[in-house]
């Protein structure tokens, strides 16, 4: 096990975009102190960074993340349980609201919290030989780490129930089909092509993703009228931003955006 964040979670700078590696394979990744101690300190960061305009989340070995640290758990007191959820919280909201695109390239089992975390994706990008799993009903826990919140809105409520009532394997065919992933790829070529997308969004206009991103999450949560409410607001902010000007120059010029973020 690693013995300190920054080694327990990898961060690489390739251009605009910010790689962060779950960096404990022996132990699949799982969510251990160290690897949370890692989220915590760099993510709150990333985003806040303008430098960074998209972020990729992926895990070393063959495991995505294998879920929570049992290990970590012996006591199971509602005081000691809430305090460990509210720490997760620190890292796990930030990545929820993020206002710039996050890609999850699922690299092998994805379980439980790991399961949750590869949701908190925008694109959820998934090697063809990755399963995901929800095993909390397993050991007799409620799924955490917004999985409850994320997964029905993924599949559907119905197909929600089943993933987590049956606890069983999801493999990549299958997550494909009922909206679990984005795109299905061969194992070598998965990160290459999360970097790709990330870059390529990372040259798109930022801040109007991000206003989308905040619609689309309060998409399930607003009455119609405050949900256009809400959507005029978004857009004239997206008309007064530079990338606004920007996109609609290039259109009149028939030449492709220079958008900055701005």
């Amino acid at each position: 096990m690693s013995e300190n964040g920054a080694e327990a979670v990898i961060l690489e700078r390739h251009g605009a975009v910010a790689l962060l590696r779950l960096n404990e394979p022996k132990a699949m990744n799982a969510l251990s102190a160290t690897i949370k101690a890692g989220l915590t300190q760099h993510l709150p960061g990333l985003l806040d960074d303008a430098a960074v305009r998209a972020i990729v989340i992926t895990g070393s070995g063959r495991a995505f993340c294998a879920g929570g640290d049992i290990r970590s758990m012996d006591d199971r007191g509602a005081l000691a349980t809430q305090q460990r959820m509210q720490a997760n919280y620190r890292w796990l909201l930030p990545l929820l609201n993020a206002r710039k695109p996050v890609i999850t390239a699922v690299n092998g089992a994805a379980a439980g919290a790991g399961f949750a975390l590869a949701l908190c994706g925008d694109y959820v990008l998934v090697a063809a030989d990755a399963k995901f799993r929800a095993g909390f009903f397993g050991i007799g826990a409620v799924p955490d780490l917004s999985l409850a919140y994320t997964l029905p809105r993924a599949v559907g409520m119905l197909r929600a129930k089943d993933i987590l009532f049956s606890n069983r394997d999801i493999d990549a065919e299958e997550a494909l089909r009922i909206g679990l992933a984005s795109r299905v790829l061969a194992p070598d070529r998965l990160l290459d092509a999360a970097l790709e997308q990330a870059t390529a969004l990372a040259a798109g206009p930022t801040i109007t993703y991000g206003l989308a991103k905040h619609l689309l999450q309060r998409a399930y949560s607003l009455p119609l009228e405050a949900f256009l409410d809400a959507e005029a607001a978004a857009q004239a902010t997206a008309f007064g931003s530079a990338d606004f000007a920007e996109g609609v120059a290039a259109f009149r010029a028939k030449r492709k955006p220079d958008f900055t973020g701005g």
